[in-house]
């Protein structure tokens, strides 16, 4: 009896130790069951609030680089000596044409895009009689938000002109028409502009209307071309506001800044009024505009 007692009483604490174990355990997912939604949230609404907390985008601009054996325009500060003037108008290749003037400090003006099928109420604003001219570069927006950040508007600020300082200008005209992908816009800026130069249905049209552009959410990067066309014979400096709305129904104008956190100051030149020197360069040979103004080449400058 003695022997079967003592095992009787080992078992019930077994069971008693077991069954203590049991609940501990059952305790402890419970905790965990309980506790774990909390600490999902809290570290969710840390990220989000982490998200919001960085700039939603920042941009980086780069000048057009322009391809030689396409239309394009030059302009110097100064006029060319007799043995560069020479050496200029002894190429025939545009290539080579191109490269020695960018060798000479030259700056690149591009033919902006032929919007034939631009509305009439955009296009009677380019009815000046002569030829415009685009300063042209790409803005690239990035953005290392988790949640998607959309630009839906822009508006041209604190422009600021003056008499450009260019004395030569070289041309190499198109031979016809052409159009590019991207936003071509006035400085100071014109009704509806930016536009979409695209030659799909809508060009000529208000670009924001119908176009956005999202970054963040997996997609780090967006940008655009754009044709900035200054008033002929200026340079003109210029800033940038941008429309926004992210994922945290924050929505507002934001001024866009340049890597070291100042304004962003875009430069946009055109050809001087009365150039020194004007040189023509294309399918005819080399005319000397300046000197022979009424060439018909003359007037595609």
């Amino acid at each position: 009896m003695t022997s079967g007692g003592s095992w009787r009483r080992r078992a019930v604490v077994v069971l008693a130790v077991a069954s203590i174990s049991l609940v501990a355990a059952f305790r402890d997912v419970l905790i965990d069951y309980f506790m774990t939604k909390p600490n999902v949230t809290r570290e969710n609404d840390a990220n989000t609030e982490y998200d919001a907390s960085k700039l939603p985008f920042t941009v980086s601009v780069q000048p057009e680089k322009g391809d030689p054996r396409q239309q394009w325009v030059m302009v110097l500060d100064r006029e060319l000596t007799a043995a560069e003037t020479r050496k200029l108008t002894s190429s025939h290749d545009s290539s080579v044409t191109f490269a020695y003037l960018k060798s000479l400090g030259g700056r690149l003006l591009e033919y902006p895009s032929v919007l034939e099928h631009a509305p009439k109420q955009y296009t009677q604003h380019m009815s000046t009689g002569r030829t415009e001219l685009s300063d042209t570069f790409k803005m690239t927006v990035l953005s290392t938000r988790a949640a998607a950040v959309v630009i839906d508007n822009w508006k041209v600020t604190d422009v600021v002109c003056r008499k450009s300082t260019a004395q030569t200008v070289v041309a190499y005209p198109p031979q016809g028409g052409a159009v590019y992908q991207g936003i071509q816009l006035h400085v100071p800026s014109h009704a509806d502009e930016p536009v979409l130069t695209d030659d799909t249905e809508g060009q000529g049209e208000p670009y924001f209307d119908t176009h956005y552009i999202e970054v963040g959410g997996g997609q780090p990067s967006g940008g655009l071309r754009v044709e900035a066309i200054a008033p002929r014979g200026q340079s003109c400096e210029w800033g940038v506001e941008v429309h926004y709305v992210d994922a945290y129904q924050k929505a507002q104008w934001l001024q866009l800044k340049d890597r070291k956190g100042q304004p962003l100051r875009l430069r946009t030149e055109s050809v001087p009024l009365r150039p020194r020197q004007e040189w023509f360069f294309g399918s005819t040979p080399w005319t000397p505009c300046h000197l022979k103004p009424k060439e018909p080449a003359c007037d595609l400058l």
